[in-house]
């Protein structure tokens, strides 16, 4: 049958119809009415399969309603409009009702009344604007379909958009704005799909999901919600997993392959007066690819919520950036939390919080911090700079700790309290006040743990506690190695300490720590500090190169000294008296006023020295001789793990293609080694590098590193750094040179020879010079110790050239250039701002602004030192704003770390 199209015209020619109620009555189904246009008030009823059209295209045709409390438009069947203006006279009543049938709008504008779609009917608005309603703006309690695209929802009085029965529902390019409730509320079993959605500003949540209600949201854009930007209640759809994914290996219930629960993807959260994503009761949730920004919390997890958070950018928010707590089990991968208010990752009550491969960044409060009868497991963790620690365990929860890094925290690296457990294998501190701080009654195991250059102890094991170390270093800490609290019982085991200012073991009144197999060296006070009354068993340890006697023992003190090895020191053991120690096999070697036998006349088992009460003294002892150790002529070095130093490599700010360089050549001389372990011929390989950089651009630095990457390759015997320059080298009178050059090398044997401005040694043409004697001399060492020393040679990119270019044995030794590229402002920033982390300060975002402004103007002549350039601003700004806080008559604590703009020193 042919559709009939029947116009409307008012004042037209009788058989016309005047109203589109007459032409609708009139038509057909398959009819096409279209309207001429004009002002059309009356209630139109259709009920029949037809189509209206404004005749001359959108906003020509407006439908005003008659009663206020009755709809413009009532829909029975299915139906299409096209282009027509709907205006109720009451926002709190549907203006379009929708009761039946499949109703398609387009570009339509309906206004002072919500569309609305019950019983079994579905919906389809396209590039259509709804405005100026109560309560909703589309309401939609249908078990059939709505889709909503291109269109805007605006002004409205109550919520958005209401989705609930039973309908599916798709939003595609909507905006959402101007609504003081919700954005969107889901509710019952409705599910939702939106992509390319924005909603901008509700008064209450962007998104609300109650019941069993389902939604998918992908590229989505809710910004400066009221309340939270995605809030989930109730028992949201459980995720369906697919059968043969159900059980993983630990036999629980998987999370791939989702399709039910919340799903927010690829999406921008901004600005929530509360939580970007809150989930209440116990439904999934899963957050994937979005960016979190300026909200409350971030995501927060509450009741028996299921919450996984992957791949997520969590940016500043004003509490914590991810909270677990009633009963809630939270997993987050990939994730970085920058800058937040509150703790990077908060557990609490009952949850259980997962963090894998997870960054967290400025912390105001903890990084981690776990309480309650939580559970926290931590994988892979970074966490850098917080005021406190970077993870914290108290009350009764439970932790576990895999391969954590953390660094520059004012606290502790990890800190235990109350009846906490935990369990830690493989944890990094770098920098901050303290390394591993245990004060809870709870068990706690601690495995390859590394503690470098922290303020204060390495590891404390409070009053009464009795953790376990297992295979944990202490480098360069600022008091003591490891310290055992009064009472406490600890066992300390395969451990190592080095570099402390203080003594390596200090163990308090009461304690009885069990040490075995742990090696103390270079400490600036005793080895072992054996407090009054403490007793313990301390065997096959070994104590070298202590800046007090290696043990001293204090009044009462009863520990077994079972097999200790002394060497390199002034003493080996002084006591007070009333000291009564038990003494076997131990023994002492170059040690310079010895109370135990030397090595070679080891004390018989189970013979006790009694030796008389001898006060410490202080300053007493000596630093280990340079090239002297055990017995074959070599210091004992601490191994060093290789990831950590490749990790650290990585941790340097820029320098990207020297990285990627240095870990080419890392694999490559693990192959060597590997090849040389199997008995194969090493290929030809050359250690020997050249760095070619302007100053400041962390030459030393990676050389240092460098060397330390090689000992742990197995290349070098001890990896340190030997510094030289002309003066080091080159000699004044005829013989001089050699020697000299000679003495420096040796000095470098089982480490690297770093010849700063190497091209100096270049004598000038027809110059009695003796640098070409420092070269000749040189060549010959590295070829006469080619596998015992590395040589890297520096300077300036063309004038290193030339360097290697004037003697032949220095370019077949040579054959490696590392390029080190001047820093780009923005890392100039950042060397900045790393330097006001370590001394606890904070730029505020103008001074950084105004920071990338003056290195932009900043000269780089010959004068730019790159990094180093960087540390003198720092130290300039901290000048000038010490005499700007000097003006102030009573400064707060903010006022002492803050630096502003107007510290910047002046342009030179």
């Amino acid at each position: 049958m042919t559709a009939t199209v029947i116009r409307v015209q008012p004042g037209a020619r009788r058989g016309t119809p005047h109203t589109i109620g007459e032409a609708v009555r009139a038509a057909s189904n398959g009819d096409e009415v279209r309207i001429a246009p004009g002002d059309y008030q009356e209630r139109v009823l259709i009920d029949r399969q037809v189509t209206l059209v404004a005749d001359e295209g959108p906003g020509t045709v407006r439908l005003l309603a008659v009663n206020p409390g009755i709809p413009v438009l009532e829909i029975t069947t299915t139906t299409t409009l096209d282009g027509l203006t709907v205006l109720g006279a009451d926002p709190s009543r549907p203006a379009v009702l929708i009761t039946a049938g499949t109703t398609a709008l387009a570009d339509c504008d309906v206004a002072g009344g919500r569309v609305e779609v019950v019983r079994a009917a579905s919906l389809e608005m396209t590039r259509c604007l709804v405005r100026e309603s109560a309560l909703a703006g589309v309401h939609a309690d249908t078990g059939g379909t709505v889709t909503l695209s291109e269109g805007v929802v605006e002004n409205v009085a109550g919520t958005g958009v209401v989705l609930a029965g039973t309908v599916t529902a798709r939003l595609t390019d909507m905006l959402l704005r101007g609504v003081e409730g919700s954005g969107l509320r889901v509710r019952g079993g409705a599910r939702l799909d939106m992509t390319r959605v924005e909603v901008v500003a509700p008064g209450r949540n962007a998104l609300l999901t109650e019941d069993s209600a389902t939604a998918v949201l992908t590229d989505c854009r809710l910004r400066d919600a009221g309340a939270e930007a995605v809030r989930v209640l109730g028992s949201s759809a459980r995720t369906e997993v697919r059968e043969d994914e159900r059980t993983g290996t630990d036999g629980q219930t998987g999370t791939a392959d989702r399709t039910g629960g919340i799903r927010v993807t690829r999406c921008e959260l901004t600005g929530a007066g509360a939580a970007g994503v809150l989930a209440i009761g116990d439904g999934d949730v899963l957050i994937a690819e979005t960016a979190v920004r300026d909200c409350g919390a971030a995501v927060a997890a509450d009741g028996g919520a299921r919450v996984e958070v992957t791949d997520c950018r969590i940016t500043a928010p004003r509490a914590s950036g991810v909270i677990a707590r009633g009963s809630s089990r939270v997993t987050v991968s990939g994730t970085g939390v920058h800058d937040a208010a509150g703790n990077g990752f908060l557990a609490g009550e009952h949850a259980r919080l997962t963090v894998a491969l997870s960054t967290v960044r400025g912390s105001a409060f903890s990084a981690v911090h776990a309480g309650g009868d939580a559970v926290a497991e931590l994988t892979a963790l970074r966490v850098e700079g917080t005021p406190e620690h970077a993870v914290a365990a108290v009350e009764r929860a439970r932790l576990t700790v895999e391969d954590a890094r953390v660094a520059d925290c004012a606290m502790s690296g990890l800190h235990l309290d109350g009846s906490a457990e935990a369990n830690v294998d493989g944890l990094t501190v770098r920098r901050g006040r303290a390394g591993v701080a245990v004060h809870t009654k709870g068990t706690v195991r601690v495995r390859g743990a590394r503690v470098h250059g922290v303020e204060r102890a390495g590891v404390t094991c409070g009053a009464g506690t009795a953790p376990e170390f297992t295979d944990c270093r202490v480098t360069g800490a600022g008091t003591a190695g490891f310290v055992v609290g009064a009472g406490a019982t600890p066992l300390i085991e395969d451990c190592a300490v080095t570099g402390t200012e203080g003594s390596g073991l200090v163990v308090a009144e009461d304690a009885a720590p069990a040490v075995r197999r742990t090696t103390v060296r270079d400490t600036g006070k005793n080895g072992l500090y054996v407090g009054e009354g403490a007793s313990g068993v301390y065997e096959d340890c070994v104590l070298a190169a202590t800046g007090y006697p290696a043990v001293h023992l204090c009044e009462g003190a009863r520990p077994e000294l079972r097999r200790l090895l002394v060497e390199d020191t002034a003493e080996d053991l002084s006591q007070d008296t009333g000291a009564a120690p038990l003494v076997e096999g131990c023994v002492s070697r170059r040690v310079k006023t010895a109370v135990w036998p030397e090595e070679t006349a080891p004390v018989a088992a189970g013979t006790a020295v009694a030796v008389t009460g001898r006060p410490q003294q202080s300053g007493t002892g000596a630093t280990a001789p340079s090239g002297e150790g055990d017995g074959d002529g070599e210091t004992a070095v601490i191994e060093e793990n290789l990831d950590e130093l490749i990790a650290e490599l990585g941790e340097l700010v820029g320098l990207e293609r020297v990285k990627h360089d240095v870990a080419s050549l890392v694999k490559l001389m693990q192959m060597v080694r590997r090849r040389e372990e199997a008995g194969l011929a090493a290929p030809p390989l050359s250690r020997h590098l050249v760095f070619a950089g302007n100053p400041g651009t962390g030459k030393t630095t990676v050389a240092r590193l460098y060397g330390r990457i090689l000992a742990a390759v197995g290349l070098l015997s001890r990896g340190h750094l030997v510094e030289a320059d002309r003066s080091s080298l080159v000699g004044e009178y005829v013989g001089h040179t050699g020697p000299k050059t000679q003495r420096v090398f040796e000095e470098a044997m089982g480490g690297v020879l770093f010849i700063d401005e190497a091209y100096s040694l270049t004598p000038a043409a027809g110059s009695n010079d003796f640098g070409h004697e420092a070269i000749a001399t040189l060549v010959k060492l590295m070829e006469d110790h080619r596998d015992s020393v590395v040589v890297i040679v520096a300077g300036y990119p063309d004038e290193m050239e030339h360097f290697i270019d004037s003697n032949p044995g220095l370019a077949s030794r040579f054959s490696r250039t590392l390029l080190f590229e001047d820093y780009a402002t923005p890392e100039l920033v950042e060397i900045v701002e790393h330097h006001a982390e370590r001394h606890q300060y904070r730029l505020t975002k103008d001074a950084r602004r105004a920071l990338t402004g003056y290195f932009e103007l900043l000269p780089r002549g010959d004068r730019f030192g790159n990094g180093r350039s960087a540390r003198q601003t720092f130290q300039a700004m901290t000048e000038r704003q010490a005499y700007r806080i000097a003006e102030l008559s009573a400064p707060v604590e903010a006022d002492l770390i803050t630096l502003q703009p107007e510290d910047l020193p002046e342009p030179s």
